[in-house]
């Protein structure tokens, strides 16, 4: 219009300079501005009118495009963007259509759609504009809003009636494909999984991780936590006693059938069988030579020949078996009785003798032995002594935080998302060996096929106890102890999600048995929750006829609404809970055009 307008002053300009003319002259001018007024307001209506319906179709050409960005080429993406555009854009009398398309992921994963064209004029035409230009851009931004996850599941006993075990199951993976779907890339969507029961297990190969309380001396030094692991898993060094507290308030003797101190140690036992006394047992004892019986032959040694009390005078002597001759060559060398008070042949044989040449036996020494006496031994009176077993046989479970007998009621450590610390004994996670152990937790990540391994594992076992559950959900969204929470870059908005599902009321905690005793500590984990803006999906499955959870229904929230109704979720079949979570992702996975 400014070009259109120097055209008409430089023709004023002119016009005013000429001296001649007439009332059909002043006519003709006067019809110029009128002709380019109505030219402009037609041709630019018109071209405003095509440019409407390219803002349309670059817009829903950019929408399109978002779904499939992600995975196109550059050189894709162009035409694609030219083919949607085409189909879109049905105006002929438009020329020179140019369209271009640009995926970026910075700052949030968007599409760009920049398109012109060039549409004739019909009387601006008169005054040199044959065509008027026409832009639009359309931007369909989306995972500018990134998504943390934290899935809370219920895997009690009561989760295998009904079917309720194989439909949470499905449930929960068509719920990862949904999320997964909507993550344009790596790390758009976090997930992290935490099946619970009583407990929760943090993984057993984390046994020498230092967010694990057990009760050990270095941590409990009056060893007074009877409650704790090490407290309950050992051997005790008498008898078959299966806890720390029953071993060492137990004594056994030393020696058998004694039961109390004085009897045990005022009696004992001896070395050498057959001696029940002190005194009789020390004046006995053995020689290494066994036919040596007393200490004193044992250490100088012995004859066969009385009298003779060293080796050589033992062996140069010897007996005759004619008692009458004391010397070798005499006994061999004349004949005699037998019996040595009859010196004549008849007469010995007369008497019964037997007369003839004797026969000479030397002595036989034997050597000096060692004398060992009886050694005494008086009974003693052990108490039994505690040995924990080893860390590495723990099967993985922690209960809640808090303190042996009851909650820390001023960290209120079960209750919040506070990192432990080996300086606060009750922000750790106290080891239990529960027998019905879940599932370990998988702190955030984006392994989807991991993930649904996870799940297909889940075995359904245990008391029920969603406010452990529901405290670890949440420590695995800010990080600390078994969990690292991946670094939040500043050009993203965070949503960060939890979604609870259970199937039954609160039944036993470290605690407590009661009910209304382990609610109540869970209304504080999920007010904590809700202030720090968090968004709490909370699920009932009520097969059983249950009374709705209270609970539940206050617990569910999100920011800048407590408790909000929309975010509780009352099933009462099994196959609703597919439903549930199919809505739910919907909800999380929305795509918005951010301008």
């Amino acid at each position: 219009m400014m070009s259109a307008w120097s055209k008409f002053r430089s023709a004023l300009r002119a016009f005013r300079l000429a001296r001649g003319g007439n009332v059909a002259i002043t006519f003709a001018f006067a019809t110029l501005p009128i002709i380019t007024g109505v030219g402009f307001a037609v041709d630019y209506s018109h071209a405003n009118s095509v440019k409407v319906a390219m803002q349309q179709a670059l817009d829903a050409t950019a929408l399109m495009l978002s779904k499939e960005a992600a995975t196109d080429t550059s050189d894709q993406l162009k035409a694609n963007a030219v083919k949607y555009f085409d189909a879109l854009f049905t105006r002929p009398e438009a020329q020179n259509v140019s369209v271009t398309a640009t995926y970026t992921t910075s700052g949030g994963t968007q599409v760009v759609i920049n398109g012109s064209a060039d549409v004739p004029t019909s009387l601006l035409n008169i005054i040199g504009y044959p065509t008027i230009t026409v832009t639009g851009s359309s931007t369909t931004k989306w995972g500018s809003n990134l998504l943390r996850v934290a899935l809370v599941l219920d895997n009690t006993g009561s989760m295998a009636d009904d079917g309720k075990m194989t439909a949470l199951q499905s449930a929960t993976k068509s719920l990862l494909t949904q999320l997964q779907n909507v993550a344009a890339n790596n790390g758009d969507v976090y997930v992290s999984i935490v099946p619970f029961v009583k407990d929760v297990n943090l993984g057993a190969s984390n046994y020498a991780s230092n967010y694990i309380y057990w009760g050990s001396s270095t941590q409990d030094t009056t060893l007074s936590d009877n409650n704790s692991w090490e407290a309950n898993n050992g051997s005790c060094s008498i008898g078959n006693y299966s806890s720390r507290n029953s071993c060492t308030s137990h004594s056994t003797c030393s020696i058998s059938g004694y039961y109390s101190q004085n009897s045990c140690t005022s009696a004992g036992t001896c070395s050498l069988s057959g001696y029940s006394s002190q005194s009789s047992c020390t004046g006995a004892g053995t020689c290494s030579q066994s036919s040596l019986t007393t200490q004193s032959t044992c250490t100088s040694g012995s004859c066969t020949i009385s009298g003779k009390t060293s080796q050589s005078s033992c062996t140069s002597a010897g007996a005759c078996s004619n008692p009458g001759e004391t010397t070798q060559s005499s006994c061999t060398g004349n004949k005699a009785c037998s019996k040595s008070q009859y010196t004549s042949k008849t007469n010995c044989q007369n008497n019964g003798g037997s007369w003839g040449y004797g026969s000479w036996t030397a002595g036989v020494w034997t050597a000096p032995g060692t004398w060992t006496a009886g050694t005494w031994t008086a009974g003693t009176w052990n108490a039994g002594v505690w040995t924990p077993a080893n860390h590495s046989t723990w099967n993985g479970c922690v209960m809640d935080r808090g303190n042996s007998s009851a909650p820390d009621t001023v960290g209120n450590y079960d209750t919040n998302a506070t990192a432990p610390s080996t300086t606060i004994m009750s922000t750790l996670y106290p080891a239990e060996q529960y027998g019905s152990c879940p599932q370990a937790v998988m702190g955030l990540n984006y392994n989807w096929s991991a993930m649904s391994s996870l799940v297909s594992n889940m075995s359904p076992a245990g008391n029920t106890n969603q406010a452990v559950g529901l405290q670890l959900g949440w420590l695995s969204l800010t990080g600390g102890g078994p969990f690292t929470m991946p670094a939040e870059n500043p050009n993203y908005t965070y949503s960060h999600i939890i979604i609870l599902l259970t199937d039954g009321l609160n039944t036993q905690d470290r605690w407590y048995t009661s009910q209304s005793s382990i609610d109540a500590r869970q209304k504080i984990t999920c007010d904590n929750i809700n202030a720090a803006g968090i968004t709490l999906y909370t699920i009932q499955v009520n097969t059983g006829g249950d009374p709705t959870s209270t609970l539940l229904q206050n617990c569910a929230g999100s920011p800048g609404k407590y408790p909000d109704s929309t975010k509780f979720y009352l099933l009462t079949s099994a196959n609703q809970i597919v439903t549930a979570f199919t809505a739910i992702a919907t909800n999380l996975a929305q795509l918005r055009v951010a301008k």
